[in-house]
């Protein structure tokens, strides 16, 4: 194929039917004989999706105080939100933190502020486990001591 016929398949004027060639006509899906792929019984393999196992973990990123209500549908919901006002003004995102505050409070949640602007709003049943240094802990392996 010449190189304005390739310029002219890839602008979509031509049909491309170079590609033809490549296909094998015995080519059937689904008759492969016993070459099926096995896992290893080490590996978990995840089967349940994320909704049914409840791991969903909703970010919301509000231009304005309008769209609170979508943190609280999540939030209500038992989803765990990652709230970033980083693109608000500072006076709508002081009031979606008192909004978020709210929920957490009648809810029974928790917020966490996770860096500047960006809190995590944690339902009731949700453990948040800190990811401190192991050179911090007491039982580290850079523990000398």
């Amino acid at each position: 194929m010449g190189s304005v016929r390739k310029a002219s398949a890839w602008l979509g004027l031509v049909d491309d039917n170079d590609d033809e060639r490549y296909y094998d006509d015995e080519y059937s899906e689904g008759t492969e004989s016993g070459n099926a792929w096995v896992t290893d019984p080490r590996v978990k393999v995840a089967t349940d999706t994320a909704e049914e196992r409840g791991r969903r973990i909703g970010t919301v990123t509000p231009d304005s105080f309008r769209d609170a209500r979508a943190i609280g549908e999540l939030f209500r919901e038992g989803v765990p939100v990652i709230m970033n006002l980083t693109a608000m003004e500072p006076a709508d995102a002081k009031r979606v933190v008192d909004f978020a505050a709210g929920l957490i409070f009648g809810l029974r949640g928790s917020i966490d502020r996770v860096s500047n602007r960006v809190f995590l709003l944690s339902p009731a049943d949700t453990e948040i486990i800190s990811g401190e240094p192991a050179a911090h802990r007491a039982d580290g392996f850079f523990n000398q001591s």
